[in-house]
């Protein structure tokens, strides 16, 4: 669960990093460098990578938490929290993908299998 707990931060952070790397192709590597006190509007594709961010930092706090108490508390069913764990980080991964894209009805089902991951977690706690 440790390494599903680790790749579900590195999926935050790849997420984060691309709506970032989106922002300094537009406005270039000095200028991302500086303060940043004005910044030009997002093209779509980078306002929905930072919906999508959002989305993920939203969810996320839920991810740990579920990850960490199947860690310590027993009796966990470690082979369900693990595909629940899998699933959610998949999914997200997948979900920035499908939200960039522009695709609201398969979004929504990815963000669905998210959520049903991290139900799978809930329920091995009991």
């Amino acid at each position: 669960m440790v390494n599903m707990i680790l790749l579900g931060i590195g999926a935050y952070l790849i997420n984060v990093y691309v709506a970032a790397s989106l922002l300094m192709v537009r406005i270039g590597p000095l200028a991302y460098m500086g303060p940043r006190d004005t910044l030009p509007e997002p093209s779509v594709i980078r306002a929905r990578a930072l919906k999508s961010a959002n989305n993920f930092a939203e969810n996320l706090p839920i991810f740990l938490a579920l990850g960490i108490l199947a860690l310590v508390v027993e009796g966990t069913d470690t082979g369900l929290a693990m595909l629940g764990a899998q699933i959610f980080v998949i999914s997200r991964l997948l979900y920035m993908l499908v939200y960039m894209s522009g695709l609201p009805v398969v979004r929504s089902l990815v963000f669905t299998a998210g959520a049903a991951g991290l139900a799978m977690m809930a329920i091995a706690l009991f």
